[in-house]
């Protein structure tokens, strides 16, 4: 994978979960034009984590990773944004939700075979 192809898929990365806690922070917190500070933080600290990550090349998603680099209460958090967008991704943002569904088959497929082969 090229050095701007990673670059693209950091960058889908970051405006994914961006699009998703905004989603989040204008349902459960009432914000309709800027996140809350909470809201505000999450979203840098998981675009900081994006920036950062050394297996952008070839993981799919953080949530698959071997590698939990979240803190744990920022890692609870994502979590819970991640739950409450997801279903709703798909009537906000469909085709970003059927890539994200597609490529989380795709990588549980390759686990799966890769597990295989382990045993």
């Amino acid at each position: 994978m090229s050095r701007n192809q990673i670059q693209n898929k950091r960058e889908q990365e970051k405006q994914t979960v961006s699009l998703m806690i905004r989603l989040y922070c204008s349902k459960k917190h009432g914000s309709k034009k800027a996140l809350c500070c909470e809201c505000e933080t999450l979203r840098q600290y998981a675009v900081l984590r994006s920036d950062k990550c050394p297996f952008m090349e070839t993981k799919t998603f953080c949530s698959n990773c071997h590698v939990h680099c979240y803190h744990p209460k920022m890692r609870e958090r994502i979590r819970e944004v991640m739950r409450f967008s997801g279903p709703r991704m798909l009537f906000h943002h469909p085709i970003m939700a059927i890539r994200h569904v597609l490529e989380s088959r795709k990588e549980q497929r390759r686990l799966e075979k890769e597990n295989e082969s382990e045993n």
